[in-house]
């Protein structure tokens, strides 16, 4: 399959589905109202709570007071930082579940329309795919954040010995050293972009192969692995299709950007704008998940295929002379060709 096939099946596949689409708005929306009922009102209560004057705490100086004497600061308000700190944790890990659930379903529904192409949108299938595949997903995702967490620490050392030589440098020459740091800039800002686009592939085909094979999260983690070794060009399908996602999404905020310089005609056309905006981005993004899909569910059917030759072949063919043969009587013996 090529990448151009494998876009296109993406895009008919996300159209065929398109409820998923405003499914997945519906839970942007359910992450914003979170936002408000988890940090928005506890912060008020407990504002109310503690007497603190919001006037005060928008004032610049005493913004500059708090950084001069956070000591200070936070013994005074130290019930107001364990409120919203709980708050915060507790909407982390909310918002953390409803967007795994969503992305369960989602893989699920896809799965199943690639499998079948003539399976449709439902919810039932939708929350019964989320509810199969919630926990497989929060193991894997557990094991990618696990493993890329050592990659940035592996990266922060690697840019504390970059300064360090830089520095050094300094004392051979200012031109050396500014050479120096703008080379060694862009390979770790081009390996940085490579990793992290790996590592997101790694999730998508990861993902595939838990709703494809069913199989556990470490031995997806190792079969993608294996897969993306022998299967280089599933790599490049996805930095093909993450690159085009994000120059889209670069034009879609470029043409709404000058709606915002237009007093008040500019905010009324610039609300559903970026309604229209967050459902085409949305809309591309699902897109890329499917043709990643797509082309993992054609490549592994045509890398499992063997090329079995028939039996028959290897076995010479003997003519059965049995059903010829009268009841009691014994074949006779080859005669003996005459020289």
């Amino acid at each position: 399959m090529t990448y151009t096939d494998a876009i296109k099946k993406g895009f008919n596949l996300i159209t065929n589905n398109w409820q998923l689409v405003f499914v997945q708005i519906v839970m942007m929306i359910i992450i914003f109202i979170g936002l408000l009922v988890f940090i928005g009102i506890p912060l008020l209560i407990a504002l109310l709570v503690f007497g603190i004057d919001l006037t005060e705490l928008m004032r610049l100086k005493d913004f500059f007071l708090t950084m001069t004497s956070p000591s200070k600061i936070i013994s005074k308000y130290i019930g107001l930082i364990i409120v919203l700190a709980a708050s915060f944790v507790f909407y982390l890990l909310a918002i953390t579940c409803i967007w795994l659930y969503a992305l369960a379903g989602t893989a699920g529904i896809l799965g199943r329309a690639i499998k079948d192409e003539s399976a449709k949108f439902s919810l039932s299938v939708f929350f019964s795919e989320g509810k199969r595949l919630f926990f497989p997903l929060l193991w894997y995702s557990g094991i990618i954040g696990l493993v890329f967490t050592a990659i940035t620490l592996f990266y922060g050392i690697v840019i504390g010995l970059m300064i360090a030589v830089i520095n050094m440098m300094k004392q051979q020459g200012a031109a050396l050293s500014i050479f120096l740091g703008i080379f060694l800039s862009l390979i770790l800002l081009t390996t940085g972009i490579f990793v992290l686009v790996c590592t997101l592939a790694a999730t998508t085909y990861g993902i595939a192969e838990m709703v494809f094979r069913n199989t556990r999260p470490l031995k997806a983690l190792k079969e993608t692995a294996k897969y993306l070794y022998n299967k280089p060009s599933a790599l490049w399908l996805y930095f093909i299709g993450f690159g085009g996602y994000i120059a889209a999404s670069f034009i879609i905020i470029l043409i709404g950007a000058p709606f915002n310089l237009i007093p008040i005609i500019g905010t009324i056309i610039s609300l559903p704008y970026q309604l229209a905006s967050s459902i085409a981005q949305t809309y591309l993004w699902l897109v890329l998940i499917g043709a990643a899909f797509i082309y993992y569910f054609n490549s592994t059917k045509e890398m499992s295929k063997i090329d079995i030759v028939p039996l028959a072949e290897f076995i010479p063919q003997v003519s059965d002379t049995s059903q010829f043969q009268a009841p009691g009587q014994e074949l006779s013996p080859p005669q003996k060709e005459e020289k």
